[in-house]
């Protein structure tokens, strides 16, 4: 076995803690990565607090991070040490259902092996996430990253990115069509970026007039302030595909009356309940959607084309050690517009 250390929490202990863990030595197919930085998402701070209440264990979070080759199994042939390269929130699948024939792993019928709180498929043991110096994982899980990218900033493509990258490739968004991006949050500007890039036309929703400016920075055409009816008045029936990053429960009717004809509302942000009038739907036959996460195929294309295209997230880099910051001004959305922590501090502790 092998060891590192890492943030974690322990049965019901409600903050995060330095410690030492194991990771298993590498398999034959496994790639071993040193952390350099690891992206800070709402599902961790989600999956604090669950775990805190009735979790047994030991929880170490962290699911969007970058590194360093630093080893490799006996059969791997697609990296080698020093290969920088990039992790997300899916570590291993069945790879034999249709899902997973299909490149779509997220959706694995047996339930992909999560990055942290999953169970792994030879040994049953946890697994343990990327707030940690090191990361044992499949070779089949692990992405080639844009070495010329600043590599704290590429984290966050890795989960936040490729989530709204899937719905975006998946509708075909690009010159002709209008996508809206409710939320310019982690996921929103992302998708604000992105949509921007394919060459679509951009319309940023928010309820803050305030926002307009950043809206515009990272590539919006157009911004539409929620809480005013003139302004939803004139965006109604406009938007060819809304990208929906709310992650407060809210009604998705105001949203469905700006999709135009046989256009589509994908809900990102909420994964609860949804309140909803059929009609919405049925005026203008529009739809529906969801998404979680990306397959390898999308993950890959999604960095090769902000590679291509120099895009990365805006990012607030702290130390690890002030994960503890990280987590409780995310909780107060008091970021612009993620959190990525620099792992260098652990070869210290």
């Amino acid at each position: 076995m092998r060891t590192t250390r890492a943030y974690g929490a322990q049965g019901s202990e409600k903050e995060l803690t330095l410690r030492t863990i194991e990771r298993r030595d590498p398999r034959l197919d496994d790639v071993a990565v040193r952390v350099t930085y690891c992206g800070v998402c709402h599902s961790d701070l989600s999956a604090l607090h669950a775990h805190a209440a009735d979790g047994d264990g030991l929880l170490v979070p962290g699911h969007e991070f970058v590194g360093e080759v630093v080893a490799v199994g006996d059969a791997v042939t697609r990296f080698a040490v020093g290969d920088q390269v990039a992790v997300g929130n899916i570590v291993d699948s069945c790879g034999t259902c249709a899902m997973c024939r299909a490149g779509q792993e997220n959706f694995c019928a047996e339930f992909p092996t999560l990055t942290y709180g999953g169970r792994d498929r030879h040994d049953g043991s946890t697994t343990l996430g990327g707030y940690s110096g090191e990361y044992v994982v499949r070779e089949n899980f692990v992405y080639h990253r844009p070495a010329h990218l600043d590599p704290a900033a590429v984290a966050p493509l890795l989960c936040a990115g490729v989530t709204v990258w899937e719905p975006l490739r998946r509708w075909a968004a690009g010159p002709g069509m209008t996508v809206g991006v409710a939320g310019l949050g982690g996921l929103g500007h992302l998708a604000v970026r992105l949509a921007a890039a394919l060459g679509a036309r951009v319309v940023v929703l928010t309820r803050t007039p305030g926002k307009a400016d950043d809206a515009r920075a990272l590539g919006a055409d157009d911004v539409v302030v929620t809480t005013d009816d003139t302004d939803l008045a004139r965006a109604a029936g406009t938007i060819d595909l809304l990208i929906d990053t709310i992650s407060a429960r809210h009604d998705l009717g105001p949203l469905l009356r700006l999709v135009a004809l046989d256009g589509t509302l994908v809900s990102l942000g909420w994964l609860g309940p949804v309140s909803l009038e059929t009609p919405d739907l049925l005026i203008g036959r529009k739809s529906l959607a969801s998404a979680g996460s990306g397959g390898r195929p999308r993950t890959q294309e999604l960095l090769d084309f902000c590679g291509e295209r120099g895009i990365t997230a805006d990012v607030e880099v702290l130390p690890s050690a002030q994960v503890a910051t990280a987590l409780r001004r995310l909780a107060a959305n008091d970021v612009r517009y993620r959190f990525v922590l620099d792992l260098s501090d652990l070869s210290a502790a």
